[in-house]
């Protein structure tokens, strides 16, 4: 599936808003809060990859997935200088399949890149990428907005696209994650595929 924005000449240009530089305070919250270090994750959409290259320091089984060469080169080159290992994929997440499900899926400003027509495909990708009882992380950017990228996450928009039926919320509030600059932030939360 094409997508209308040139993620690549984004890079290419240094226009990289969306990277704020480091890894997500959301992922630091749930890595303290017990993340299993045995789990496979999948990061599709994954940038730079911060949290990538902190997940692959703590021995987890990490799958990182972008369209943009020169994020994924950027991440090959930052687990080399380190020593760790993830695999990488370069290429359209709507094109990736796997054969063996993942424990969890890690997702951090994917969703809110992506057009509103394709959201619903993509959350039948993220089910279809989870073992059932899966733990599926994602931060809503909350733009207030209504062009993008990136694109405002209602919440109960995300509810409908994340129904009941396929996937378990959380009872607790949200995470609520500030952006470097301006007045956007994120809600994050942990769903639970059934």
């Amino acid at each position: 599936m094409n997508q209308d924005i040139a993620w690549e000449d984004l890079y290419q240009q240094g226009d990289t808003g969306w990277d704020r530089g480091e890894m997500s305070p959301a992922l630091t919250h749930w890595l303290e809060s017990g993340l299993n270090k045995e789990q496979r994750i999948l990061i599709p959409g994954c940038g730079r990859g911060y949290e990538v290259i902190e997940l692959a320091r703590l021995g987890f089984d990490v799958t990182a997935l972008d369209i943009a060469p020169s994020a994924i080169e950027s991440l090959k080159n930052s687990l080399k200088q380190e020593g760790l290992h993830a695999t990488l994929i370069c290429g359209d997440l709507f094109d990736y399949q796997t054969t063996t499900p993942f424990d969890a899926v890690y997702e951090q400003t994917c969703l809110c890149a992506l057009p509103l027509e394709l959201r619903s495909a993509y959350a039948s990708h993220i089910k279809a990428w989870l073992k059932p009882q899966g733990s599926f992380y994602f931060s809503m950017m909350q733009t207030g907005e209504k062009e993008g990228p990136p694109f405002h996450c209602d919440w109960a928009d995300m509810q409908c696209l994340f129904g009941a039926e396929d996937w378990l919320w959380q009872q607790k509030p949200p995470l609520l994650i500030a952006r470097p600059k301006g007045k956007r932030f994120e809600l994050a939360f942990r769903l639970i595929r059934r």
